[in-house]
């Protein structure tokens, strides 16, 4: 039996003081993601793009890429839903308590990125730390100057739990995500480090939003009616895909506008990356 996820409280938010990031001139403004690395989330509310972002959590990735492509997903209700926090679905049983019949995942609540270069494109620092995006997913990580120390080269990073994020669902065990996945609704900076953050929502997050909120959610249920890897869509039928590079001096004035509007108050999780999607 799969327990649910179940919420931890809302941390306090400190004030974070945030550099303008540097980005390249060189790289383009817009950039096509791997449609492998793309779901598609048809609901009864409207449809769901997210990007999967394999280098921060592989398993992960290739867990729920795996069950897309079986059809699993399909039919299965938001039956946890939760204003301000999130909505979670996955579950063949729609309570809480079901999973697949494949084995349980190791957290991947961490993971190495290169120092420098790389899919690492930085946004700026929170006292020693650094942020920045792999993506459109938000990460906080170690100062890249600790990579000259490592074996590897590389800094521990975990992803950021912004609005829009996707997150694996588990047990108390923390090697106990196998299905049950979860859509953010707001920030929720509690999880990080502790739940597997997996891709983000580059469209329709009004969508995720307008879910019903509930535990369990009221009958009848909002459901996925089919959840779909990009790859797998027929050309004629596949939606285009253009999120805009966080590596790109495009995006760096995005991230300037929104320091600017906000102030001391900023946070990296209230930059949303522009993306255009086709109907």
């Amino acid at each position: 039996m799969k327990s649910a996820f179940r919420a931890l409280g809302v941390a306090a938010l400190a004030f974070v003081s945030v550099a303008p990031v540097v980005a390249s001139a060189q790289v383009a403004e817009w950039r096509t993601p791997d449609p492998q690395n793309v779901l598609v989330v048809e609901t009864n509310k409207g449809r769901i793009v997210a990007e999967l972002v394999p280098e921060a959590a592989p398993g992960h990735v290739e867990r729920v890429r795996e069950l897309a492509r079986a059809g699993f997903y399909d039919g299965l209700t938001f039956f946890r839903v939760i204003d301000g926090f999130m909505a979670q679905t996955g579950d063949p049983k729609n309570d809480g308590t079901g999973g697949s019949d494949k084995p349980d995942l190791a957290g991947e609540f961490t993971f190495r990125r290169p120092g420098t270069g790389g899919a690492f494109a930085p946004a700026g620092k929170v006292g020693s730390l650094e942020t920045g995006f792999v993506g459109p997913l938000a990460v906080t990580s170690q100062s890249s100057m600790l990579a000259a120390m490592t074996a590897d080269g590389k800094v521990q990073a975990w992803g950021n739990f912004c609005p829009g994020v996707l997150g694996m669902a588990r047990a108390g065990d923390p090697n106990s995500a196998n299905s049950q996945f979860f859509f953010m609704r707001q920030h929720y900076p509690s999880l990080e480090k502790t739940y597997t953050a997996f891709g983000r929502v580059v469209s329709g997050l009004e969508v995720v939003r307008a879910i019903k909120v509930g535990e369990p959610a009221p009958d009848p249920q909002d459901k996925m009616l089919s959840v779909k890897v990009l790859a797998d869509i027929p050309a004629d039928k596949r939606p285009t895909v253009q999120v805009m590079d966080t590596r790109s001096a495009a995006f760096a004035e995005v991230l300037k506008k929104k320091q600017a509007e906000l102030g001391v108050g900023f946070n990296i999780c209230d930059v949303e990356v522009p993306a255009k999607v086709s109907k």
